[in-house]
């Protein structure tokens, strides 16, 4: 012990030395203080930077897409996102999402004021589709020219299933891939004009996918539950599931409904039953999406998710 006090003694004669050539005592190093003897305000380095020189997202978009798409975009959570007359809901994470439709054309401008480099605007072509006639005889009568009756309560239940596309939802559903809801041939394409039984009729709103009576279907993404009725005249069984901002899938002709509105659905969770219910030929699934009142190609959205 005698030892490691004889070679420390020299060291600390050193370090006075060395502090009283620079004007500084040791209790001044102890304890710093102003001018005044108050202590130090904090150092300015401890403030966050500049909202100039932050880190921060860029906008992504594709520079292409079909009629009939889905877009999915990217920004910085902190900058708003325009399409058309829509200000789009950006999510915390970043993502926004809005289509365009079967006769859409381009090229389309999405204008995002990014927190730094302010507002941009985006430039997304339009890649025009070929869109076949497709014949179907067969379909009873009644629903391809009803009574007038009849064609009043089609309006009504269209309406009601219309007002739950409004819906903008703080969720994120959308973002994930897409899957079939079931397995089977596609027997009717989205946008393809159908003419019933000899009589012209609005572009097909779906994909047509035929499989047997009672199969069960799959929510192809999690959502919930906006509207579920057994018995509409033309759809009939049919159930509208939301993904979020905007974005839903509407199933037709299902022969059992084991679902209520407000339920939530989560990925891959069967929800009802194939069937040939309202105007129908044979038992298949229709599936539609939508984007508010925009439709989509469900065969794309699930392209994209490859």
């Amino acid at each position: 012990m005698k030892r490691a006090t004889t070679t420390l003694a020299p060291l600390a004669a050193v370090l006075a030395l060395t502090l009283a050539a620079c004007g500084t005592t040791s209790a001044q190093m102890k304890k710093p203080s102003t001018s005044n003897g108050t202590a130090p305000a904090t150092q300015a380095a401890s403030a966050p930077p500049p909202a100039s020189i932050l880190p921060y997202r860029q906008t992504g978009l594709p520079t292409a897409v079909q009629q009939g798409s889905m877009i999915v975009g990217t920004t910085d959570p902190g900058a708003s996102v325009q399409y058309g007359d829509r200000h789009l809901r950006v999510s915390p994470n970043g993502r926004f999402v809005f289509a365009i439709g079967r006769d859409a054309t381009g090229p389309v401008t999405v204008t995002v004021n990014e927190p730094v480099a302010g507002k941009k605007r985006y430039t997304v072509n339009i890649l025009p589709r070929d869109w076949p006639i497709e014949t179907i005889n067969g379909v009873p009568p009644n629903t391809v020219n009803p009574p007038p009756e009849i064609a009043a309560r089609i309006a009504r239940e269209q309406s009601s299933v219309a007002e739950v596309r409004t819906r903008d939802d703080a969720r994120e559903d959308f973002a994930q891939p897409f899957i079939w809801p079931v397995q089977g041939r596609i027997s009717g394409r989205f946008g393809n004009q159908r003419v019933y039984n000899g009589t012209p009729k609005s572009p097909h709103s779906g994909m047509d996918i035929a499989a047997a009576n009672g199969t069960p279907i799959k929510a192809p993404a999690a959502g919930i539950v906006t509207f579920a009725s057994p018995s509409l005249y033309l759809t009939g069984g049919t159930v509208v599931i939301d993904h979020g901002a905007g974005v839903s899938s509407n199933f037709l002709h299902l022969s059992r409904i084991d679902v209520k509105v407000g339920d939530r659905v989560e990925q891959g969770q069967v929800f009802g039953a194939v069937g040939a219910t309202g105007r129908a030929t044979g038992p298949h699934l229709h599936w539609g999406m939508n984007w508010f009142d925009v439709r989509m190609d469900p065969l794309l959205v699930l392209e994209s998710a490859k």
